[in-house]
């Protein structure tokens, strides 16, 4: 009988350290999930920032290139009317005497309207307008007049 009891002691003994070496185990594992979701967390976010950090790199770079575009679009357009003006040549007294009236009643009334948009705009958009205007305004004066003297012929 003592065989059969010591024989029992031994299999409930293993077995309950058998148990507790499962539950261990599985306690371990559990843990190392946790370490392995938290670093893989981390590295998520860090890739999440590191995307983020790319996309404003790269509108910001469009917006650099779009600005650069319009830039360049305005000097082209202001190139092609001066070269379509140099090529109307001369004309009859009166046309010539209306278009040279034409251009400062034009630049007057450009520098008018500059002046009332301004007084009459809100505060927190005058200064966008304003700009605006006053580069239209500017840009219309120094090109109607910056180039206006008598052409002599090259012989």
């Amino acid at each position: 009988m003592a065989d059969i009891i010591g024989l029992a002691a031994s299999a409930a003994g293993g077995g309950v350290f058998g148990l507790l070496g499962t539950v261990i185990g599985r306690i371990a594992g559990l843990i190392e999930r946790r370490q392995e979701n938290t670093q893989e967390q981390a590295r998520w976010k860090h890739e999440a920032a590191l995307v983020e950090l790319q996309m404003k790199a790269r509108a910001s770079e469009l917006a650099g290139q779009q600005s650069l575009a319009q830039t360049a679009g305005a000097w082209q357009g202001l190139a092609s009317s001066m070269a379509a003006e140099a090529a109307i040549g001369d004309s009859y007294r009166w046309v010539n005497a209306v278009r040279a009236l034409t251009r400062p009643l034009l630049t007057l009334l450009l520098w008018l309207i500059t002046g009332l948009v301004y007084l009459g705009a809100a505060a927190d958009a005058r200064a966008s307008i304003i700009e605006t205007t006053t580069f239209a305004a500017t840009a219309a004066t120094l090109w109607w007049f910056g180039d206006r003297g008598q052409r002599r012929e090259v012989r």
